[in-house]
């Protein structure tokens, strides 16, 4: 007798688990199969067999799927979360686990989930208003003094953005404002959070706002549209890293700065302290290089100069052997003019004739006659006997009486010297007055 098969007294039937799993999956698939279901795919996840899981769900109920690399290949566009579509294929039970499970053979859109199309209304709306103008969007600082951080204490999130910071960044301080990042009360707390750190201005320069993957209703606290108003206030850089690469929520086309995972938020947000002090290094080896080249250009040109100048002694001493060959030159340049005068001399002496020599000493008495006369009449000869010479103001001989005045400066010149007088009265303009009376 089979496990299927075995009745206890009482006449009910007992199943053992596996049996009765197997019937139950017999029953379902003469029962339903093949199947088409509609409803909304969430959860949905690609293994690295190539095999899809997902569920698909509606308001009232909610199915787990499995569709195997086969199938999936045959996919002419890739299942996301929110998507509404239709299915078709088997309803099975998953025996290991007991679960009941639709293995889908066919996947087709059936037009957008209700949450998705709720984001693209609310998308839409926002985006007229121009929330996600680029124009609005700010640069990231390249060096930050602190860093704010909004996320869940809970979420592996805080742990990858942690990490990434201590090792890119530790010498930034990070001001930690935990908040819930799924649920009803996330949006409120994620606006509150944000607000505490805008109050910490200047000392916070940019803020990273970060949440790990997952379906649209988990991350659907980040399409709230009072957080996206919240995100756009922001007195500094705004940085979101929610979902995976390919998830986009309002609050990513808010922010400055959309990075694809919460680590890669972490990255952006400042340059490794590696990369600054590298820079450093190079502007330090830089100055360096510059001070050598200068101090060894400077040291050439004085090498330079020296070797212009050399020792003063060295240099004394050749102006002290130039000043020798000059004095050399001159002195045979004089020997050699006295001997052309002694020579012409004696020429004159003994080789003239004797009509000659006698004109000469004639000429020469009447030229020393001459001399005496002109010594006679030497005005200094004259001023030697004990006369004057009178000049007036300027320096004309003054020979009559007719020519000052009285008060008129005059200059008497002696044989030794000059003396400077006033004229009190004319003593010949006096009797002339005299006789006149």
């Amino acid at each position: 007798m089979t496990e299927r098969e075995q009745t206890p007294a009482g006449g009910v039937r007992v199943w053992a688990v596996g049996a009765l799993c197997r019937a139950v999956a017999d029953a379902l698939e003469a029962r339903f199969d093949p199947v088409v279901v509609r409803g909304e795919i969430s959860g949905f996840s690609r293994a690295s067999s190539g095999h899809c899981y997902f569920s698909l769900k509606d308001q009232n109920g909610q199915l787990r799927c499995a569709m195997f690399r086969r199938a999936a290949g045959l996919l002419d566009f890739t299942p996301r979360d929110g998507d509404q579509v239709e299915v078709r294929g088997r309803l099975g039970l998953y025996e290991p686990r007991g679960d009941l499970q639709l293995i889908v053979e066919s996947l087709r859109r059936a037009g957008q989930g209700a949450l998705f199309e709720q984001f693209l209304q609310r998308k839409a709306k926002l985006e007229a208003e121009g929330l996600f103008e680029a124009a609005r969007k700010r640069p990231l600082t390249a060096m930050p003094r602190s860093i704010g951080l909004v996320t869940s204490l809970g979420a592996a999130a805080l742990h990858d953005v942690v990490t990434a910071l201590r090792r890119r960044v530790p010498h930034i301080p990070v001001v930690l404002a935990p908040a819930a990042v799924q649920g009803a009360n996330a949006p409120g707390d994620l606006v509150r959070s944000l607000e505490a750190l805008y109050a910490l201005k200047p000392q916070v320069d940019v803020i990273l706002l970060v949440r790990g993957g997952g379906s649209i209703e988990d991350l659907w606290a980040f399409n709230d549209e009072m957080l996206a108003r919240t995100i756009v206030k922001s007195p500094v850089p705004l940085i979101s890293g929610v979902g995976h690469e390919t998830d986009f929520t309002i609050a990513d086309f808010c922010a400055d700065v959309r990075a694809p995972t919460p680590t890669a938020a972490a990255e952006l947000v400042a340059a490794p302290r590696d990369v600054w002090l590298g820079a450093l290094e190079l502007i330090e080896e830089r100055l360096r290089d510059a001070i050598l080249a200068r101090i060894d250009a400077s040291s050439q040109r004085l090498d330079v100069a020296a070797g212009r100048l050399g020792r003063p002694s060295e240099l004394v001493g050749r102006q002290r052997l130039r000043l020798a060959h000059h004095a050399q030159r001159m002195h045979f340049a004089v020997q050699a003019k006295t001997a052309r005068l002694d020579h012409a001399q004696q020429v004159l002496q003994t080789g003239l004739p004797s009509r000659l020599r006698m004109a000469l000493d004639r000429h020469h008495d009447l030229l020393s006659r001459a001399s005496l006369r002109l010594n006679l009449l030497d005005p200094a000869l004259v001023l030697q006997r004990g006369y004057a010479l009178i000049t007036d103001a300027q320096g004309h001989a003054v020979t009559s009486v007719d020519r000052l005045a009285a008060g008129d400066e005059v200059q008497a010149h002696l044989a030794d010297g000059h003396a400077d007088l006033k004229v009190l009265r004319t003593a010949a303009k006096e009797l002339r007055a005299t006789s006149g009376v």
